[in-house]
């Protein structure tokens, strides 16, 4: 497989910009993660961290889901990967945790983030409420979070990428 990156978009209204930097991250975290195997993508940075390409993945499947599904819309299937007794169960990974699975989650719940969202103006409100506020958040604040979720753990991913096998890129 190989990861086709679109460059974001430059001169386009907002909502078309917010979703194409979106896009741009959620394929350049695909791209980090291209070429290697199962074991390599389970590899942990540095002890005591548990931080693994694989681990982002999953980690980034439950944010999709969190935003996109819970607070934006009010639906919540519960966690994917994480649990009350595991509250960082998506970096906890085992040797049955396997590249095909968690990629096809991960794009699954991206699917339905933009299902999801295709029917919220950017200043339409969640159903969901900030814990912290118990305010609302509108689809603008939402789409700006997860660019920044996303560029923080490409960061993340560019370095776990350079220590497995010594690639670097963007």
């Amino acid at each position: 497989m190989t990861t086709q990156r679109t460059e974001p978009a430059q001169n386009a209204d907002e909502r078309p910009m917010l979703e194409s930097y979106l896009d741009y991250h959620r394929q350049t975290l695909a791209w980090k993660c291209e070429g290697l195997s199962d074991a390599q993508l389970r590899t942990a940075s540095i002890p005591p961290s548990q931080l693994s390409l694989m681990g982002l993945v999953r980690h980034m499947a439950e944010v999709e889901r969190g935003w996109f599904r819970k607070v934006l819309v009010g639906d919540d299937p519960g966690p994917i990967c994480y649990s009350e007794a595991d509250p960082d169960g998506e970096f906890h990974l085992t040797e049955q945790d396997t590249w095909a699975e968690a990629y096809a989650v991960w794009q699954a719940e991206i699917e339905v983030a933009r299902q999801n969202a295709a029917g919220f103006a950017l200043d339409e409100l969640s159903q969901g409420k900030s814990r912290s506020t118990d305010e609302p958040f509108s689809r603008r604040w939402i789409y700006t979070h997860m660019i920044e979720e996303y560029a923080r753990h490409n960061g993340h991913a560019d370095l776990l990428r350079e220590c497995i096998d010594g690639a670097t890129g963007e």
